[in-house]
């Protein structure tokens, strides 16, 4: 395994597609490609990669910020790298990013259906908040959009 994460590569998108299929973070409705170019294309946000010996990508997150809270998203690690750690490592990357951007507080969601995903954040420290998530759609996706 590589020694430290890089920064995701458009060209990246296919093994990203892939690990987050295979760890249930893919939704059909949100592609990854639109999100990760969205998350590479502004300097409040990045995604980061890890990758194996052989140049694999192993694990995924996507860091943000709104200049007062920090976000971490698409926390993946490849089903053969878990409980290794990684997602730790992980974490503590997108943390240390937000931190040397000055932001001081971290938020994230989870599913409510993935007990596990919860269990492993309240591990390093974060707690559940009571809070309603609210979304609407303001625009056309990205798909779907004139050139």
């Amino acid at each position: 395994m590589h020694p430290t994460p890089r920064k995701a590569h458009e060209k990246d998108i296919p093994a990203i597609t892939t690990l987050w299929q295979e760890t249930g973070l893919y939704r059909p409705y949100n592609p990854p490609e639109w999100d990760v170019r969205f998350a590479l294309s502004d300097s409040n946000s990045t995604l980061l990669v890890w990758e194996d010996n052989n140049n694999i990508i192993i694990a995924t997150v996507m860091i943000g910020h709104d200049g007062h809270r920090g976000w971490l998203y698409y926390l993946a690690v490849t089903p053969a790298h878990q409980k290794t750690g990684l997602g730790k490592r992980f974490v503590d990357a997108g943390e240390d990013w937000l931190r040397e951007r000055g932001v001081w507080r971290m938020q994230l969601m989870v599913r409510s259906e993935n007990s596990a995903m919860q269990d492993f954040y309240r591990h390093l420290g974060y707690r559940a908040l009571d809070v309603t998530v609210m979304q609407k759609d303001i625009d056309t996706p990205p798909a779907e959009r004139p050139e």
